[in-house]
C-alpha cells in the first residue's frame, strides 16, 4: 500500500512539473506566434521562426531533465550517427502509445530539428499545449471518412491543401516533419478490425508522407524511419509518469530521398501503386525489426537485419495487374 502511494506520488510531481514547464514555455511561445502574424515581414519571419524553435528546444530539455529525474529508463537507441541538427528530415514512426512522442522528443532532442507533428484538429482544443502547437505551426489535419467526402465532395483534398500550406512554412528554417503513418495507435482491437497482415502494427497510411515527400523533396535530406519497442509492453502516459516504464528499445533509419520516392500520389496511378508497395515493404521490415527489438535480453544492432527496400520499378502494364 505504501509502496503504490509512493509510485502515484512520484507521478503526481512528475506531471506537475511537465505542466509547470508547458506553462512556462507557452507564454513565449504563444506570444512571439502573435508578433509573427502581426507583422507581415517575410524578413522577420525567420527571426521569430528560430526564436519559437529555440523556446521549444528548451520546453523537451526540461521534460528530458524531468524524465531523467522520475523515470529510470535503459535506453537502446541504434543509427544515429548519420542525423545532423541542421538538414531537413521527414520522420515516420510505429505508434502504441502518447509516451511515444516523448520517446521521439528525448532521442531527437539537438540530433536534429525540432519536431513537428502532423495533428488532428481536434487537438487544438487541449488547453494550453493546442494552443503552443498552433503557434508552433504544427498542421492540423481535418480528416474526414469516405462516407462524409460522398455527402460533402467539396471538401475532397482540404487535407491535403493544408498539408501543402504547412510544407511551404518548412521550406524557409530547418524542420524535421513527423508522421504516425499507422494515424493512430496500435491496440489488438483495431489490429483485428483492420485485419492487419503485420504482427506488431496496424496497415500503414503512405499518401500523407509521399505528399509530404512530393512538397518538400528539394530540402529534404532523409526520409528518417523510427522503431519503437517497449520490453514490457506499451504502457500509458500515467504508467509512464510513474516509473512503470524502465526500459525503451529505439531502431532508426536514415534512407536518402531519391528522385523515384517523389511524384503525384493522387493523379499518378503508377506512382502511387509503387508507393504503396514500398511502404508496405518497409512496415514489413519494421515489423521484423520490432520483433528482433524485442527478442535480446540486450539488442545487439548487427543482429538486426530490417533492411531498407529497394524503391520498385512498375509499368503501367504492371498497374493494370495490380488494380485488377
Amino acid at each position: 500500500m505504501i509502496d503504490i502511494m509512493f509510485i502515484n506520488l512520484r507521478g503526481a510531481l512528475c506531471f506537475t512539473l511537465y505542466l509547470v514547464n508547458t506553462l512556462f514555455w507557452a507564454i513565449p511561445i504563444c506570444f512571439t506566434a502573435l508578433l509573427k502574424r502581426l507583422i507581415p515581414i517575410k524578413y522577420f519571419h525567420k527571426f521569430f521562426d528560430i526564436i519559437l524553435n529555440g523556446c521549444a528546444n528548451n520546453w523537451i530539455l526540461a521534460n528530458n531533465m524531468n524524465q531523467r529525474l522520475f523515470c529510470k529508463i535503459r535506453w537502446h537507441v541504434f543509427g544515429m550517427d548519420s542525423l545532423k541538427n541542421n538538414g531537413w528530415y521527414l520522420v515516420v514512426s510505429n505508434h502504441q502509445t502518447w509516451v511515444d512522442i516523448l520517446v521521439l522528443q528525448n532521442i531527437f532532442y539537438h540530433k536534429i530539428p525540432f519536431l513537428k507533428f502532423f495533428l488532428k484538429k481536434e487537438l487544438f482544443k487541449v488547453p494550453v499545449i493546442g494552443q503552443a502547437w498552433w503557434a508552433l505551426d504544427f498542421p492540423f489535419m481535418e480528416r474526414y471518412s469516405r462516407d462524409f467526402l460522398e455527402k460533402n465532395p467539396h471538401l475532397k483534398g482540404r487535407d491535403l491543401e493544408i498539408t501543402k500550406k504547412a510544407c511551404e512554412k518548412f521550406k524557409t528554417i530547418p524542420v524535421s516533419v513527423m508522421n504516425f503513418v499507422e494515424g493512430t495507435r496500435f491496440t489488438r482491437k483495431k489490429h483485428e478490425k483492420q485485419q492487419s497482415s503485420f504482427k506488431n502494427l496496424l496497415k500503414p497510411r503512405a499518401g500523407g508522407i509521399a505528399f509530404a515527400l512530393n512538397a518538400m523533396g528539394d530540402y529534404l535530406q532523409s526520409f528518417v524511419d523510427v522503431t519503437i519497442a517497449y520490453p514490457q509492453g506499451a504502457k500509458s502516459f500515467w504508467d509512464f509518469l510513474c516509473g512503470r516504464v524502465t526500459e525503451i528499445r529505439v531502431y532508426v533509419k536514415a534512407i536518402p530521398v531519391t528522385p523515384e520516392m517523389l511524384g503525384n500520389y493522387f493523379e499518378d496511378d503508377v506512382f502511387r501503386i509503387a508507393f504503396q508497395k514500398w511502404v508496405n515493404n518497409l512496415w514489413l521490415a519494421k515489423d521484423k525489426c520490432i520483433d528482433e527489438l524485442l527478442a535480446a535480453p540486450v539488442p545487439d544492432p548487427a543482429l538486426i537485419t530490417a533492411k531498407v527496400p529497394c524503391f520498385p520499378e512498375l509499368s503501367v502494364s504492371d498497374s493494370a495487374k495490380i488494380m485488377e
